[in-house]
């Protein structure tokens, strides 16, 4: 069975790091196209970031750019997102998707990905 986790959320305070984590297990992500997504409540899921299956192509939402990094561990089976100058706009459930496809990812396409996990929750508050 193919299966996502994440994990890493927490509560942070503004200007705060964290590290998300996406382990795949039932699969390997090495021929997979992983996104981040967030869903802050009464919105849309929106899209953070994309990694192709290489990690040689990344993409990122412009209110993250500056501040988040993706990145994976084929080895690991994991990709991480490392978010850090966190705001409290970034307060949201972080999910992370998967697509099989080699060479490209996408940033803000919510249908473009076949898998998902059950997302953590981020919250910046003082």
């Amino acid at each position: 069975q193919l299966r996502l986790v994440e994990s890493g959320g927490g509560l942070v305070q503004p200007g705060g790091s964290l590290r998300l984590s996406c382990a795949a297990s039932g699969f390997t992500l090495d021929y997979y196209a992983i996104g981040w997504f967030r869903q802050a409540p009464g919105k849309e899921r929106e899209g953070v970031s994309c990694i192709n299956t290489s990690g040689g192509s990344t993409n990122y939402a412009d209110s993250v750019k500056g501040r988040f990094t993706i990145s994976r561990d084929n080895a690991r089976n994991t990709v991480y997102l490392q978010m850090y100058s966190l705001k409290p706009e970034d307060t949201a459930v972080y999910y992370c998707a998967a697509k099989r496809i080699a060479g490209w990812c996408s940033s803000n396409s919510v249908s473009f990905y076949n898998y998902w996990g059950q997302g953590t929750q981020v919250t910046v508050s003082s």
